[in-house]
């Protein structure tokens, strides 16, 4: 019988250690590149790293190294190189004369697991935007066939060359993407004030944290949730009730690393929920080694969009899956971060800071009754400046009822 299924896509990756990044972050990024790489569809059959204090400018790694990952992509016919960093034009255009195959960097695969995942006219229209934005400065390295809208026989200025038209057909695109952008942005800016004055909480956080499994948990709905990157792209908003309090909690793109600069731009109405919120959770994935960078570059990107000074609650997510290096007993060197228990990470600068932080597992339902309990408190402080004079009354002492467990 005829295997008739389409084979999938092999690749390697290839990533530096320099002054910037050490090779335990260096490995870090790439097993992150790697899961980008599966949420994509391909299969990565070899990490590559190489120690440089810059990148080269010619062609990203040393001539040797190139020569290395050329050998091994003949042997093992694979299909795509990736590499972790922003690759300029030139670097391009001389790796792939060099390896002969697709070469890709990290903007390149998380635009197009962003294409992939977009579901909404808004969603697909963002990404469309980011794509365009990317592929502009690159068209020295392809002749491109583009889909005309306005070209063709009378369109064409006198001795313009083919790299001219399709970066005039891409501008023109680009416009009318950023003019639909802007409708959209006037109906959903319409949509939230016809929500009144309700209370607004937003979920943000690293990709997968599992911010939407909360969002189900709480808002008992079926938000789309899955152990990939990026499964969230759209804002999902839900009217949520705890004990006698309404509000409205909203599930947002997860931010990553080195996360493109135009995907900012281009999310940045998306992020507008954010932007909006009165309260922010931040989820964490607490059993991630590197959790403590992935919250900084949650509150950069929150810093970036004017977010960072709101009242926020940090969630310490998926506490079933953390586990840590126990010391033996007879070792006297100093402890460090890969032997934190728990009760070490809930007594460090986690439970000193000014902020709620609570440790949850939303999948095997730990901890949520106390994480529902200081989310209605924090929320409870904005609704009474709010709604003064209804007559809501708290009860500290609100029990959950049967649908609400």
């Amino acid at each position: 019988m005829i295997d008739t299924s389409p084979q999938q896509e092999t690749a390697v990756l290839v990533g530096l250690i320099n002054q910037d990044q050490d090779e335990k972050q260096a490995q870090e990024y790439l097993d992150e590149l790697e899961f980008l790489a599966d949420t994509a569809g391909a299969v990565v059959k070899k990490q590559f790293f190489q120690r440089l204090d810059i990148p080269n400018p010619v062609t990203f790694v040393g001539s040797g190294k190139l020569e290395e990952i050329q050998n091994y992509i003949k042997i093992h016919e694979v299909d795509t190189v990736i590499f972790d960093d922003e690759l300029s034009p030139t670097q391009l255009r001389n790796i792939e004369r060099t390896l002969e195959c697709k070469v890709l960097d990290r903007t390149n695969l998380i635009l197009d697991i962003f294409a992939k995942r977009a579901q909404t006219a808004h969603a697909k229209t963002q990404v469309e935007l980011a794509q365009y934005q990317y592929l502009l400065p690159r068209l020295t390295r392809m002749w491109t066939h583009l889909e005309r809208q306005r070209g063709g026989i009378g369109m064409r200025g006198p001795g313009e060359t083919q790299i001219e038209t399709d970066r005039r057909i891409i501008l023109d695109k680009i416009a009318r993407l950023k003019e639909q952008l802007v409708k959209i942005d006037r109906q959903k800016a319409t949509q939230r004030k016809n929500r009144g004055k309700l209370v607004r909480v937003a979920l943000v956080g690293y990709t997968n944290v599992g911010k939407s499994t909360i969002m189900n948990m709480l808002a008992k709905s079926e938000v789309f949730a899955e152990n990939k990157l990026f499964a969230t792209l759209d804002t999902t908003v839900r009217k949520v009730v705890i004990g006698n309090l309404p509000f409205l909690l909203s599930d947002t793109v997860g931010f990553i690393r080195k996360l493109p600069h135009g995907l900012v731009e281009s999310f940045k109405s998306t992020l507008d929920e954010v932007r909006e919120a009165d309260v922010l959770v931040h989820v964490v994935d607490i059993s991630h080694p590197g959790f403590e960078e992935q919250i900084d570059t949650v509150t950069q990107t929150l810093s970036e969009i004017e977010a960072g000074d709101k009242t926020t609650i940090y969630v310490f997510n998926k506490i079933d899956a953390f586990d840590y290096i126990r010391k033996d007993e007879h070792d006297l060197s100093p402890k460090t971060k890969a032997n934190f228990s728990l009760e070490d990470w809930k007594n460090s600068w986690m439970g000193k800071k000014n902020t709620p932080s609570l440790f949850i597992s939303a999948i095997e339902k730990q901890n949520v009754d106390e994480f529902k309990k200081t989310l209605y408190e924090e929320v409870l402080k904005v609704h009474v400046t709010r709604f003064p004079y209804n007559d809501f009354l708290y009860d500290p002492e609100w029990i959950l009822t049967p649908e609400e467990e």
